[in-house]
């Protein structure tokens, strides 16, 4: 498995608008466009940083992985996100160590990414994405 370097960091909050006051009034890092994805019940909004990105994760309902999150932990950094150049190969390589994937197959994410996810329990506590583009 080749890991390319960090995808980007992903943040939970109750609503872009707001959390945009801060990335964008505050720190000056412009959002380039928002997303929704409708199988992860979430809106993205992207601001790159550097050779990475931030993602604003906005949930779309209650039963939102997101809205768990915040509702259990508040807002804040919900995972972070590896680029690799093959993600099957790296489910495949990841999977026969014995690490716990939560997803053993690529699904869809935001940007036409294929991502899968990694079980904190298999990370030291960091709910890990891998993201391919």
């Amino acid at each position: 498995m080749k890991v390319v370097g960090v995808d980007h960091i992903g943040i939970a909050v109750k609503s872009i608008d707001e959390a945009l006051k801060f990335w964008e009034d505050a720190l000056g890092i412009k959002c380039t466009g928002r997303e929704e994805v409708e199988e992860q019940k979430v809106i993205t909004a992207f601001l790159p940083l550097g050779g990475t990105e931030i993602e604003l994760l906005e949930p779309t309902s209650a039963d939102s992985p997101i809205s768990k999150f915040i509702e259990n932990r508040g807002e804040g950094i919900h995972h972070l996100a590896l680029r690799v150049e093959d993600i099957e190969t790296a489910l495949k390589e990841l999977k026969d160590k014995g690490l716990r994937l939560i997803d053993e197959k690529p699904r869809c994410g935001a940007g036409g990414a294929r991502i899968a996810f990694v079980h904190p329990k298999a990370t030291g506590g960091i709910l890990l994405e891998i993201s391919q583009r």
